[in-house]
């Protein structure tokens, strides 16, 4: 039994793929890095602001931030997804009528690029909030000594300096994001998963087809990972190398 099944595998995983399915499979990968990109680049913005709110913002301010990164990091991102997806875009619409707006129609991308948006934020903002406390206070202390704007201070000496230090964690948030955008395959949205389940539903060749979306989520990583190493190297230059000798 156990024979057969793995001749059948390996037969679908050989046979060609009936044609026009492999554009359907690259269009979902292009959309799952488009939504990646916009999440990561949302995440970032969020995250920046969220550490700089709870290392230097009021009581309040950071008692409220607290809850955000706990609520998002303890609840599955599967649960937070179907609820800012459905109730998000509902709980946007009713805030429109109640302003007197007529409800608009939010793409799936759109909803899928803010879903994960907030998602990531909340781990961005430990990412980077670690990253600025390893910063040497001396560099703030002196910045502050000279009379710097927070504003200032924070483009001229925070970011650049905790950038090192933030980089291997954002580069798995970045690896995470790719990956969380096969979650929005529950909600409907037509990303590279979907696209495998409608491919290999239609075809019957289930093997094959997610092989094909495990190879092409792989190449996307690889291929991350090659740009990662070179933003790490332009982060560090002038630093001592950390690493094994070679």
């Amino acid at each position: 039994m156990l024979e057969t099944l793995l001749q059948l595998s390996l037969f679908d995983l050989l046979a060609p793929s009936p044609p026009g399915w492999g554009g359907t499979l690259l269009r979902g990968l292009a959309s799952s890095v488009q939504i990646a990109l916009g999440a990561f680049g949302i995440g970032l913005v969020i995250g920046t602001a969220g550490a700089w709110g709870k290392l230097y913002g009021g009581p309040v301010v950071r008692d409220l931030l607290e809850v955000y990164t706990t609520v998002v990091r303890a609840v599955p991102e599967l649960v937070l997804i179907l609820l800012l997806y459905y109730a998000g875009t509902d709980l946007v619409n009713r805030a429109l009528e109640a302003f007197g707006y007529p409800p608009v129609d939010i793409s799936g991308l759109v909803a899928g690029i803010a879903v994960l948006g907030v998602v990531q934020g909340a781990y961005s903002t430990e990412v980077i909030r670690g990253a600025i406390r390893a910063i040497p206070q001396g560099q703030i202390e002196a910045a502050r000594a000279y009379g710097m704007a927070p504003g200032l201070l924070l483009r001229r000496i925070t970011l650049p300096a905790m950038l090192p230090y933030a980089i291997p964690g954002l580069a798995n948030l970045w690896l995470i994001a790719t990956k969380d955008t096969a979650l929005l395959a529950v909600v409907g949205f037509n990303e590279l998963t979907l696209a495998t389940r409608q491919a290999a539903g239609a075809t019957k060749a289930y093997f094959t087809f997610f092989v094909a979306a495990g190879v092409l989520y792989l190449l996307l990583t690889l291929f991350s990972n090659v740009i990662i190493a070179r933003v790490e190297r332009w982060a560090r230059r002038g630093m001592p190398h950390v690493g094994g000798a070679g």
